[in-house]
């Protein structure tokens, strides 16, 4: 999973600064802020040991302390490192099965490095990596229970989807391969070497399905968005509009090689947090 911020640190807003989470989240009250800051910072570190190059043992250890930590805090005893979240579960309800889906995503890419999963273990990645942390998000937002499960089911992958997009030649040279194997094949490409697959010809072929796929996703959580208050849904729209406007750079570049990095622009940043932050 890749998360755009430094390392964390106990000042969550600089742990985020700089990323489009943080101009999405900045705008918030102050308790859903820090409530949010702290889910980042969780994610992040989690994220951290997995994305590391030390001993898999080492790594899977570190995973499981942080699972051990997750049960102790929802059995009144926080570790020293979960003691500000106390606030926040009270506060909004945040499940104990979602901090530990997050952790258990994470961990799928630690006893080996993920390589053309199935399109249901990659489904399943989504949902822990991405739409788990939707899930705690929707409730600090205050939406209402079964549109924010929706939300978070939907935006999740297609915000998840979107970075696979973006980081094939980067997740490549970690040795990971997020494309799905069906896709793979149906493009004739039988490899699952990151290295050999990012230079197949036949790559636009694998990638365009998985952009619709995104695209569907982020259609179903305007959807919701819409039916919804608009303070509640203004974070989750500017994180949407960002990631989308990332979907749509990458379908106007194309998918074959070499790949140009792309980025959205200061401008367009700005544009979208003020018509939607303010508006």
């Amino acid at each position: 999973m890749t998360l755009e911020a430094t390392s964390p640190s106990a000042n969550y807003g600089t742990t985020a600064s700089g990323s489009s989470f943080y101009a999405a989240m900045r705008i918030l009250p102050r308790d859903q802020r820090e409530a949010m800051f702290q889910i980042y910072s969780f994610c992040r570190q989690v994220d951290d040991i997995a994305d590391s190059d030390g001993p898999r043992d080492q790594r899977l250890a570190a995973l499981q302390q942080w699972r051990d930590d997750v049960d102790a805090l929802y059995q009144g005893r926080p570790p020293a490192r979960l003691a500000d979240y106390v606030a926040s579960v009270k506060t909004f309800g945040l499940k104990r099965e979602d901090f530990l889906a997050i952790i258990d995503g994470m961990e799928m890419d630690v006893p080996q490095d993920i390589r053309a999963p199935d399109m249901a273990t990659l489904d399943l990645y989504c949902d822990r990596v991405a739409s788990a942390v939707g899930r705690l998000s929707v409730r600090v937002f205050g939406m209402p229970e079964e549109d924010g499960v929706l939300l978070a089911h939907h935006l999740g992958r297609a915000l998840q989807l979107t970075n696979i997009l973006r980081d094939i030649d980067e997740d490549a040279t970690l040795g990971r391969l997020y494309l799905p194997r069906e896709a793979l094949l149906h493009a004739g490409i039988t490899s699952n070497d990151p290295n050999r697959v990012i230079a197949e010809r036949a790559l636009p072929k694998v990638c365009l399905p998985l952009a619709q796929r995104a695209q569907a996703h982020f259609e179903k959580a305007d959807e919701i968005m819409a039916r919804n208050r608009r303070r509640a849904v203004r974070a989750p729209r500017i994180m949407s509009k960002y990631y989308h406007a990332i979907l749509d750079l990458l379908l106007e570049r194309g998918f074959a090689a070499p790949r140009r990095p792309v980025r959205v622009s200061k401008p367009a940043r700005i544009a979208i947090l003020f018509r939607y932050a303010l508006f």
